[in-house]
């Protein structure tokens, strides 16, 4: 754990449009950014604890589902914590957390790191329980992201969906998506009832929410061991009694 007061050192592991981002904005929220692993530097994993690997309290990851489920092994045999903001990698949940449980290293996983839309999913939870018990309502999920996102439905939406059903809203939730253009992600659930419709809508304007909560959780989960979302970093969930602040292997 850096605890000379000086800034938490980060590594990113991808270095596209969102690991931009969260350079630009690292230093107003008391982090550097140490080291930068792209596709280029990181052929075949070598990037990864190399000759040349920074010494960082925190990694950030945005990458791909396919180069993420290949670097968390090695970032997690570094002993280094990990705040995951790559999704599609969904199938390979339980095989991360077990290395990372191995490991003993602390991760944010989450499918989106605003601060808006952990407030908006618990939104959408309590509108579901209180339309759980109005069978006359059905619901519907849309969510619209830029031409080069990967993965549809969003991870979020996937998010947002479970929320719903989690909340007891036991009936079919219609999901669509759209790619077009350079749009953040505005994700809207609906509720439909025979005379009257009602809507939560978030929109995200930049890349900069994503990045701040980013950044917050890296703070957050420096020092800690565990598997946590951003519901942990808010408070917003009663954190396992086994995940607890452990000494820095650093």
């Amino acid at each position: 754990m850096n605890t000379d007061g000086n800034r938490l050192r980060i590594v990113l592991i991808g270095y596209g449009r969102m690991g931009r981002m969260i350079e630009s904005v690292s230093e107003e929220c008391g982090c550097e950014v140490v080291g930068r692993i792209d596709e280029f530097s990181n052929a075949g994993g070598a990037g990864i604890g190399g000759p040349n690997w920074p010494r960082a309290d925190v990694a950030i990851d945005f990458t791909s589902p396919a180069a993420f489920v290949e670097n968390f092994p090695r970032l997690a045999a570094l002993g280094i914590n990990v705040v995951a903001g790559t999704t599609g990698w969904k199938p390979q949940e339980a095989a991360m957390r077990k290395i990372a449980a191995d490991a003993g290293i602390g991760v944010v996983a989450a499918a989106n790191f605003s601060v808006g839309v952990a407030l908006f999913e618990a939104l959408v939870a309590d509108a579901a329980r209180l339309f759980a018990a109005r069978p006359e309502f059905g619901a519907w999920l849309h969510e619209i992201h830029h031409a080069a996102k990967l993965d549809a439905p969003s991870g979020t939406a996937l998010l947002l969906r479970a929320a719903m059903d989690a909340a007891g809203f036991g009936r079919p939730v219609d999901v669509a998506s759209s790619r077009a253009g350079s749009v953040p992600g505005t994700h809207t659930v609906g509720f439909d009832g025979p005379s009257e419709t009602i809507t939560l809508t978030h929109a995200a304007r930049d890349r900069g929410a994503f990045a701040r909560g980013a950044l917050a959780a890296a703070h957050w989960v420096n020092g800690r061991r565990g598997w946590f979302t951003l519901k942990d970093v808010l408070g917003l969930a009663v954190p396992a009694s086994s995940q607890q602040p452990v000494p820095s292997q650093q």
